[in-house]
């Protein structure tokens, strides 16, 4: 039986409760276990913080999964990597496992969801090209991206809330997307998903009382890439090959300028440092919800935009453009570059800016899996 938008509603629902609840729950163990985040110098917490947050995630999303998602494959198979990469984050929360056993576990869980899961992009469709296939590369190509996108999500995991709230954000858009192609199941994936997200946030937003850690990170990272690929670049339509970049663009962008400020200076790039956008805006005096709620902000109006690519009727899909529905979308698409031009280009002017001369920033640097830092510096995992 085909899943229905009323059925995404209810996974929605029932994913966000869950995650809700279960939260308090994971708290606990991780306090028996002693998964604990403990202030230290180079972050800002005044207390210790549990991590384990992303088991409550995982249970809340399997649940409305189990309830409302086909129980045969490809489903099965995207939950089980699921299920893997979450304990895998789990335990490197508790025990700190080397970046080799992390990456490990990262390439394991995407190689179920491509093998298994039939997540699996054997071509794309590229404007004034058409099909550009790699059918015998495809599943290694597909299984790279979903390690890259479990580090993006990992790497934006800086500030209390906001990766959580940002795929929430991502995955809810994605749900629209998904059913106005006819990908039901997969826009069901995306609203449990964003449930999930959503219902831990409620004690994650700022102040946080629990942390996702990397159990929560890579898990959510998996589900976008795998949600992607399922409800969207899996069709032959032209416009959804820029659906994803636009959707993932703010986790994109922000760990593209990451990577290339440490190769650029030199610096391992699993080094933790302060010059995520998040960084930035702390550094300009933005106080943590201040910088959560302009990201969540960033995030709506590219989210926003996706789906009206979607929606607008600018094209017959045969080569052939209509005027009033092209206008429309190239004012939206200037309106929408011209706002995160000017976001980058003001983090860029403040960027050195020193602390010295503003409030302690408000946010901590963050060891990214699977290329974590030394141990002194491993910094909260949400």
């Amino acid at each position: 039986m085909t899943p229905t938008e009323l059925d995404a509603l209810y996974a929605f629902l029932v994913a966000a409760a869950g995650a809700a609840v279960l939260t308090p729950l994971t708290m606990r163990l991780a306090r028996r276990v002693g998964a604990i985040d403990k202030p230290r110098a180079r972050g800002l917490s005044d207390r210790d913080t549990p991590r384990l947050g992303g088991l409550a995630i995982f249970v809340a999303a399997a649940l409305a999964g189990a309830i409302w998602l086909p129980h045969a494959n490809p489903w099965s198979g995207i939950l089980a990597a699921a299920g893997l990469i979450t304990l895998v984050g789990a335990l490197d929360d508790r025990f700190d496992f080397h970046p080799a056993i992390k990456l490990a576990g990262q390439v394991a869980a995407a190689v179920v969801a491509v093998a298994v899961g039939g997540v699996d992009v054997p071509y794309i469709t590229l404007p004034l090209v058409g099909h550009l296939a790699f059918p015998q590369a495809g599943p290694t190509l597909t299984a790279i991206g979903l390690v890259g996108m479990m580090n993006v999500v990992n790497f934006s995991d800086g500030v209390d809330g906001l990766a959580a709230g940002v795929c929430a954000i991502i995955a809810a858009a994605f749900a629209v997307v998904a059913f106005s192609l006819g990908h039901n199941a997969a826009g069901v994936l995306a609203a449990l998903t964003a449930g999930a997200a959503v219902g831990f946030l409620f004690h994650n937003f700022p102040p946080a009382s629990s942390f996702m850690g990397d159990a929560g990170s890579n898990l959510l990272g998996l589900l976008m890439g795998c949600i992607a690929v399922r409800g969207d670049l899996k069709t032959s339509a032209v416009v959804t090959l820029a659906l994803p970049l636009i959707l993932l663009a703010v986790p994109f962008l922000d760990t593209t300028f990451v990577v290339l400020k440490r190769l650029k200076y030199r610096r391992p790039v699993y080094e933790a440092d302060q010059e995520h956008l998040h960084h930035r805006m702390a550094r300009i005096g933005y106080s943590v919800r201040a910088t959560v709620l302009f990201f969540y902000g960033w995030t709506l109006m590219l989210a926003g935009f996706a789906v009206a690519l979607r929606f607008i009727h600018y094209s017959d899909h045969h080569g052939h453009l209509y005027a009033a529905g092209t206008l429309l979308v190239a004012v939206l698409g200037l309106i929408v570059l011209a706002a995160s031009v000017y976001l980058i280009y003001v983090l860029e002017i403040f960027r050195g800016v020193t602390l010295s001369k503003l409030p302690k920033p408000p946010v901590r640097p963050k060891s990214e899996t699977p290329f974590a830092a030394e141990p002194d510096s491993d910094d909260q995992r949400r």
